[in-house]
């Protein structure tokens, strides 16, 4: 999982991405990764509209936004 984060960052790239939180709560985040530092990362979330810190083996899954998901109808 750090690959593929390590990747979209250095491809600034918006992902997707499965996550349990510590008290066991999934959710979806919309996020562009900022910093990755030893566990965990920073991302912006525009899920929440704020920088978040995640950490990485509460990632469930992650995969790339694609363009036709970002155009507008």
């Amino acid at each position: 999982m750090r690959g593929v984060l390590i990747k979209a960052m250095q491809r600034n790239q918006l992902m997707n991405m499965m996550y349990v939180s510590n008290v066991g709560a999934i959710t979806k985040r919309h996020i562009k990764v900022i910093k990755i530092t030893g566990d965990s990362f920073q991302a912006f979330c525009f899920t929440r509209q704020a920088k978040r810190t995640f950490n990485i083996n509460n990632v469930l899954a992650v995969t790339p936004v694609l363009r036709k998901e970002r155009e507008v109808i």
